[in-house]
């Protein structure tokens, strides 16, 4: 039995540069010098180990690439093509060297998807489990720049995807490891979570289309700002009127909602729009653009969904139900 359990390699016997060096092996990258902001924007993100994460139930492969697309989001959302990538991992004697290559194939699968240039990686020991540092840049080009216009009201506020299916799907995992717990190590079985494969790909392994930019100018569609949303709805369109200083109308009916999101909300009986505004972890980018283009947008770019306009600042943020009613965002 001593012969099939993984093997299970301890930094020790290995040493730090030398792990860093079998990491990057056969990886297409060589370790950048640290990476610097020269010009461009730059997006620092971190994520804690029973915090953001919870290994019970969250691959470690998965958790290396939702972890870049956190930090990319922000890149993207500035209407910029991500360039470089630092990574900083704090690490624990809990964890062999195994289990960091694991995380580290989800960082590669993302950084290739998304063709970054330059790839950083440095290895600290850590007294609180795993510890996950990402800072990335990126880069636009001056015609991008000098075509994307000046926010203004009534500019159409478009969300590329639909939201609460992450929330959703971390509120399965939670289930079952209570469920787990519950019934002891010795006792418990493996769930059967095929029914929820959608949610818990949501929340597990977010992604954004790498190509999303060349899709939007290849359209003739410059946006006049951009918020990443992985903290609710409700939060990214606050951040979007304090970015634009203006207010935003978002219709209810308007709002993306999957089938799968539905289903699981009536299931646990809970409210599956209050999940979509205020759940985190959906990983959407949001955009606006002016209210002239929406014909061509909407017949171009069907992966992004018009869900409201921005408006006068002193409105603030408000939610439009069906019946005309506005209500303040953050009350529902």
């Amino acid at each position: 039995m001593e012969e099939n359990k993984p093997q299970r390699t301890g930094f020790s016997q290995i040493g730090h540069r030398a792990a860093i060096e079998r990491l990057f092996e056969g990886s297409g990258f060589n370790n950048a010098p640290q990476i610097k902001v020269t010009e461009g924007i730059a997006s620092h993100k971190m994520m804690a180990q029973g915090v953001d994460f919870d290994l019970v139930y969250h691959p470690l492969k998965h958790l290396g690439y939702k972890a870049v697309i956190n930090v990319l989001g922000d890149i993207y959302a500035a209407f910029c093509r991500p360039r470089a990538l630092s990574v900083a991992l704090g690490v624990s004697s809990h964890f062999a060297f195994e289990d960091i290559a694991d995380l580290w194939s989800g960082v590669l699968a993302a950084a290739k998807e998304h063709a970054l240039k330059d790839l950083h990686l440095e290895l600290f020991p850590s007294i609180n489990g795993l510890q996950i540092s990402m800072f990335a840049t990126g880069s636009q080009s001056r015609t991008i720049a000098a075509k994307c216009p000046a926010a203004t009201s009534m500019d159409l506020i478009c969300l590329g995807g639909n939201v609460g299916g992450a929330y959703m799907g971390q509120h399965v995992l939670e289930r079952e490891k209570g469920a787990f717990l519950a019934a002891g190590e010795a006792h418990a079985k493996q769930p059967d979570l095929s029914k929820y494969k959608y949610l818990l790909s949501q929340y597990l392994c977010p992604e954004i289309p790498a190509g999303v930019i060349d899709r939007f100018t290849k359209g003739g569609f410059y946006p006049s700002s951009g918020v990443f949303d992985n903290r609710g709805l409700a939060e990214a369109v606050y951040t979007l009127c304090a970015k634009t200083s203006l207010g935003a109308k978002i219709y209810l009916d308007r709002i993306p909602i999957a089938s799968e999101t539905f289903a699981l909300a009536e299931e646990i009986g809970i409210d599956a729009v209050t999940a979509a505004i205020n759940g985190g972890d959906d990983y959407r980018l949001i955009f606006t653009l002016p209210i002239d283009q929406f014909e061509s947008f909407h017949k171009e770019i069907q992966t992004f969904d018009v869900i409201g306009h921005l408006c006068q600042a002193d409105a603030g943020a408000l939610l439009v139900t069906p019946d005309g009613a506005e209500l303040p965002l953050k009350e529902l």
